[in-house]
């Protein structure tokens, strides 16, 4: 167990240290209170010391955009490509993660957060972390992330497709981007003879295993790797009212038996992801699209299909090219059977300043329908 250490009072004094990103626990810890200037904490926490806040709740979060309008005055220059700007982003977006991480609250006995003003976290750190334990160290980002999930969780995501809302947890993909959504929902399905069983592998929300559920599957099985998502697809699938017709099951891609449809949205780009909660937008090496390519054609029925969504953003960021992601098709013994495209419907597809944003503006979600030799 990792734990960070500080002096108050003229006695040491520890918590537990715990960070969704895997930051390690920061070797200087001082007691911050209301008297700390912005640039006083910026440069302390760009220096590495980690500023534990005892002060107002509401003046800690008014300290946290402070360093962040100072983090961001020195803005990455452009690269002279998409794949460098989109590398130079990541690093200034890690630098600002690690600097803006270093401002850091104490949840006390049950999550408490004992802070002037403080709002009540308890509920939405138990939903992200389990049952409390012992008092704990968190940044004041992360725990903004945690209470911001806790509203998503509660009020959910509208989902047109399925008329109704998905309620996603802390650390599972939010499907508040539609147009994957709707293409599985508007896709000519597969020969009447092998509509029975479909395949939902990594379910994340387990939005795609409602809707082909609701387009007449009898029994959709639904996997995910992460104990998060199968916790959060279970949830969903009791919500609609669809626990008898969708089974979730975990943690692993494939399960066993073969399926007439098998449906896979793996996470657009093929780089290392710097937390957990990145997890379902980048895929190191490809691993996961590798893996539901090679492993389709052993699991579908005769006359099934596979159905690939990916977002060619990797490809406008130079990170695959479509000749890699054609030649994967083929070598895993499967043929293109068509294939439907829409338009990036991002909110943020305009913005030119972030390289990454700037990419959606052009990007193209398409659903590959795949079949064996």
């Amino acid at each position: 167990m990792s734990t960070i250490h500080w002096t108050e009072a003229r006695t040491t004094r520890s918590a537990r240290w715990h960070s969704e990103s895997a930051t390690p626990p920061p070797g200087r810890v001082i007691v911050a209170d209301d008297r700390f200037k912005a640039d006083t904490a910026y440069r302390l926490a760009c220096e590495g010391t980690a500023l534990l806040w005892q002060g107002d709740y509401h003046n800690a979060r008014q300290l946290l955009q402070a360093m962040r309008r100072r983090v961001e005055r020195k803005s990455p220059r452009p690269g002279s490509d998409p794949l460098e700007s989109f590398h130079l982003h990541r690093r200034a977006r890690s630098h600002r993660a690690r600097v803006l991480g270093r401002l850091l609250v104490l949840l006390e006995d049950g999550y408490a957060l004992n802070l002037r003003r403080a709002p009540d976290v308890r509920q939405a750190c138990a939903e992200a972390y389990g049952p409390p334990r012992e008092p704990t160290a968190i940044s004041l980002t992360e725990l903004l992330g945690v209470l911001g999930a806790h509203q998503w969780r509660l009020k959910g995501v509208r989902v047109p497709a399925l008329d109704a809302r998905i309620h996603p947890h802390y650390g599972v993909f939010s499907p508040v981007r539609g147009e994957y959504v709707d293409l599985v929902a508007e896709a000519p399905l597969p020969a009447p003879a092998v509509r029975r069983t479909a395949f939902d592998l990594g379910t994340g929300t387990g939005v795609l295993a409602a809707v082909l559920a609701r387009r007449g599957f009898e029994r959709v099985t639904a996997t995910d790797i992460s104990p998060r998502a199968l916790a959060c697809a279970r949830d969903n699938v009791r919500r609609l009212g669809l626990a008898a017709r969708v089974e979730v099951a975990g943690p692993r891609l494939f399960p066993e038996g073969r399926a007439g449809l098998i449906v896979c949205n793996p996470p657009w780009i093929p780089a290392r992801p710097t937390s957990q909660l990145e997890h379902g937008v980048y895929d190191p090496g490809g691993g996961m699209l590798h893996d539901f390519l090679h492993g389709l054609a052993a699991h579908l029925t005769p006359g099934g299909e596979g159905w690939l969504v990916l977002s060619d953003l990797a490809e406008r960021l130079g990170l695959r090219t479509r000749r890699q992601l054609l030649t994967g098709i083929e070598t895993a013994g499967l043929r293109v059977v068509d294939k439907a495209d829409t338009r990036s419907r991002h909110p943020r597809a305009t913005d030119t300043a972030d390289p990454l944003h700037a990419a959606r503006g052009a990007e193209v979600t398409s659903l590959w329908r795949l079949a064996g030799p």
